[in-house]
Parts: C-alpha cells; sequence; structure tokens
C-alpha cells in the first residue's frame, strides 16, 4: 500500500508540472531563468506575446477570462445603446484596446483612435486624502474628445526638441525633449494648473505584482542610504475609493493606484466616461458638459460582473519567457546590468505571497522593478505631486517582455512615462537623479558593452 501511494503521489508531481506552465517542466533545483513569470510564463514571442494566459486556470476561470478579454476590447458607444453604452460624455477613447495596443503601450499622441497618451491633471495643494487636488473645470485628467453635443476639455499639442548626448568615446545620440501644450480649453484654465503626460503600459505580469507581499517592497527602501549608492526609493501609499483606506500603490507610473480593479476601474471612468461600482462617478461630474448625460440615471454603466471579468482578465495574464539565455553576448550583457547597479531598481527576483483565489501564490518571478518611486532627475520631472510621489519622482518601471515591446505594438516602441525614448539606449540616456551615477557608469562602458548590456535587457 505505501508502495502504490508514492508511485501514485509521484504520478500527480509529473502531471502537475506538465501542465502547470507553458515553458515546460522546472529544472531540478525549481529555478530557470527564463521563467520571469514562475509557472505562468509563456514561451510565446509573437506579435500576441503579451495577450496570453497564465496557465493552470479551471474551466470557469478560462470562460470569465475569455469575456474579460472581449470586454477589454470592446468598442462603448453613446447611450442610450442596448449593450456597452455609456461613452462620454467627455473621453480619450472608446475602448481599452485602443490604448494597450496587443495589451501593449500605446503611441505618444493624442486625439486619435490610436493614441495611448493622455493628460493628468490638478492644482497645487492636495485633496482630503492627501492626493493630487483637481483642477475646477477639468477633474484630475483633461478628457479630448466628446460625444455630440459636447465639448472636449482641450486639446494637448506635443513638440520636440533635439538633445544630443555624447558619449566619452564620441558616439553621439539625439534624444527628443518634449514640450507639452493645453491647447483649446473648453474653459479658463485655473490658475497655477500641473499636467502630467502618462503613455498606456504593457499590461503582462500584473497580477502577479498585485501579489508582491507589501513587507516585500517595503524591504527595498534604504531611506538613509546606507550602502552609498545613491539609491533610496520609497513607497507611495494612496488612497482607495472603494475600500475607503489608504494603502500602498504598485500601479501606475507614479505608483498611484493600489489594486488592479481600481486601476481598470479608473480607467473606464477617466479614459473612457464609462462609470461602475468602483467609480459611480462621471469624470465630467459637476461640470457643464453633465447636463448632457442621459436622463438622471446613476446605474453603473459597466455591469459589475463585467467590471470584475476586465480586472480578472488583466490579473491572468502571462508573461512572455527570457529569451536567449545561454547567448555569450546576453550573459555578458547580464554581468554589466548589475555591474553599472541598474539592479538597485530594477530588481530581478521577487516572490509573490499567497493567493489561492487565482492560484498566483508562491511564484519566483523576475519583473526588474522595486515598485518604489524614485527621484529621476530634473529632465524628466513634471513636477506634479501625486499622494507622497513629488514631482520628480516615478515608479521604477517592470522590465520583463520589454524586449518585445517593438513586435506587439506594429514595428515601433516608445519608452519611459510619456514615449519620449525611442529606444532603451534613449530611456537609459534620461536617467538622472537617483540613477546619475548608473548612467554615468553605462556612458563610460566601451561601444561593444553597451550593446551587451542592451541586448541583455531586449532578451528580457
Amino acid at each position: 500500500m505505501k508502495k502504490f501511494y508514492i508511485i501514485l503521489t509521484l504520478g500527480a508531481l509529473v502531471y502537475t508540472f506538465s501542465r502547470c506552465n507553458k515553458t515546460g517542466a522546472f529544472p531540478d533545483d525549481g529555478y530557470d531563468d527564463r521563467l520571469s513569470g514562475g509557472s505562468f510564463t509563456t514561451l510565446d514571442a509573437s506579435t500576441q506575446a503579451f495577450k496570453q494566459a497564465i496557465d493552470g486556470l479551471t474551466d470557469r476561470q478560462e470562460r470569465v477570462h475569455t469575456i474579460g478579454d472581449g470586454t477589454f476590447d470592446q468598442v462603448f458607444v453613446a447611450a442610450p445603446a442596448p449593450h456597452f453604452g455609456g461613452l462620454g460624455p467627455v473621453f480619450n477613447n472608446i475602448s481599452c484596446i485602443n490604448c494597450h495596443r496587443n495589451d501593449g503601450s500605446g503611441f505618444p499622441t493624442t486625439g486619435a483612435s490610436n493614441s495611448g497618451l493622455l493628460m493628468r491633471i490638478s492644482i497645487p495643494g492636495q485633496d482630503e486624502h492627501g492626493g493630487p487636488l483637481a483642477a475646477p473645470g477639468f477633474g484630475l485628467q483633461i478628457q479630448d474628445q466628446a460625444l455630440l453635443g459636447s465639448a472636449p476639455e482641450a486639446s494637448i499639442n506635443i513638440s520636440y526638441t533635439d538633445v544630443p548626448v555624447t558619449y566619452p568615446d564620441g558616439t553621439i545620440v539625439t534624444l527628443r525633449k518634449p514640450v507639452y501644450t493645453v491647447q483649446n480649453p473648453y474653459t479658463s484654465m485655473p490658475a497655477g494648473y500641473m499636467t502630467s503626460p502618462r503613455l498606456a503600459p504593457r499590461l503582462i505580469g500584473m497580477g502577479l505584482l498585485e501579489n508582491i507581499p507589501e513587507s516585500t517592497i517595503l524591504s527595498f527602501v534604504d531611506a538613509g542610504d546606507k550602502n552609498g549608492d545613491g539609491i533610496t526609493g520609497k513607497a507611495n501609499y494612496v488612497y482607495d475609493p472603494y475600500t475607503k483606506n489608504m494603502e500602498i500603490g504598485r500601479f501606475g507610473v507614479k505608483a498611484n493606484t493600489s489594486t488592479l480593479l481600481m486601476q481598470v476601474a479608473t480607467a473606464y471612468q477617466q479614459d473612457m466616461g464609462v462609470t461602475s461600482f468602483a467609480q459611480p462617478l462621471e469624470s465630467a461630474y459637476g461640470q457643464s458638459q453633465f447636463s448632457t448625460v442621459g436622463t438622471g440615471d446613476t446605474s453603473p454603466e459597466l455591469v459589475d460582473s463585467l467590471l470584475n471579468y476586465v480586472t480578472f482578465y488583466v490579473q491572468t495574464l502571462a508573461v512572455p519567457a527570457r529569451r536567449d539565455v545561454l547567448d555569450s553576448v546576453n550573459k555578458r550583457g547580464a554581468t554589466l546590468f548589475t555591474q553599472v547597479n541598474c539592479a538597485g531598481c530594477h530588481r530581478p527576483t521577487m516572490q509573490t505571497g499567497v493567493n489561492p483565489a487565482i492560484n498566483l501564490s508562491s511564484q519566483r518571478i523576475h519583473p526588474y522593478t522595486d515598485l518604489l518611486v524614485h527621484d529621476m532627475g530634473e529632465g524628466l520631472a513634471d513636477n506634479r505631486p501625486d499622494y507622497l510621489a513629488t514631482g520628480r519622482e516615478w515608479r521604477t518601471s517592470p522590465l520583463w517582455g520589454i524586449g518585445l515591446l517593438s513586435k506587439t505594438n506594429g514595428g515601433t516602441a516608445y519608452y519611459l512615462h510619456d514615449g519620449r525614448a525611442r529606444s532603451v539606449e534613449e530611456a537609459i540616456l534620461w536617467h538622472d537623479g537617483e540613477a546619475a551615477t548608473s548612467k554615468q557608469q553605462f556612458m563610460q562602458l566601451s561601444f561593444v558593452d553597451r550593446v551587451a548590456l542592451l541586448q541583455f535587457i531586449s532578451s528580457l
């Protein structure tokens, strides 16, 4: 009988590991550099690499994921409508997928169907929870499109100037510095208004990041710079209007959202003017455009189940596997990545906590972030505080999947919070503040070593 149970147990383990991830069984030591998302890694490296579900979902969860996927792609229209009504009256786009092309980043443009850039706005001061203070007449985000009979809040003009950067070896790289101008406001702009451009991010692995223990994130804080590397970092704490609690921020370019439910619900409300149980007020509430919203029906425009399904969809997107991990140039680049201390903020490895509802528990993952906000210098500053994040601080962007961004985005990729960088190299050269030393060390590398480091990042 004992032998029978041993055989049964071994058989169960073989079956489990043969189906629990799309990259095959773990090696004997339970660790593989290719498994960026742990068991929830996909080998898909095509244009659809960011749209793959994590493995191990139940039949019901697969159905929920599929419905969430369809809703994520769904175009919303003006009310009244039999399905997916409630768009506007002011908005930035008409579907989630229009901003997140193939679930990746969008284009750094505004006012068009494929635009993935939006403009946050606020005025000096804080609201009752310590967050940004809404700008009268505009709220917290400028909606640059409107339904018939309403006026867009404003349009955003983007222009660029060239900024040449010269390496010690004489190589010149030209950066582009954006200038944003608010034009054609429907009403007077408030005094002292502050703006902040935000490019739609890629969505892979967000459920795993949501499951990182708060204690892990806080362990990365080095408030007094005790190790002397110039990197401190801090956690952002934000108010969740649904739970009505202050919570650690994880999502958004300033870590200004704590959960994926609120990230999704706020995107529907602010980007499309679609209300839900988590964000029940129109983005135009209290403004002159609000008078054009229906007949006064206050029911959520996105039904509860669909909001939950879209949230689940985002939570259960897999992470593409690292590629060419045994390539000698990539291995050299990985060493240099640590040597110049990119890993001081873009931390390679974390362990997820327990989440039996989605089975994202106890995964060793490689997101290359610390989920903290850091001072990135004046060149990247938006000068608009967001809870504890100052106008110079930004959340460390996860690097997993970054090498596939060009492929998923139709051959052109954009980086940093506003898409100003057209390559990873440009993004590095914009780093400053806490990252100044690492950038300078990168610039001191030989051309061959710089190529190796960039190639390693592109393998993630």
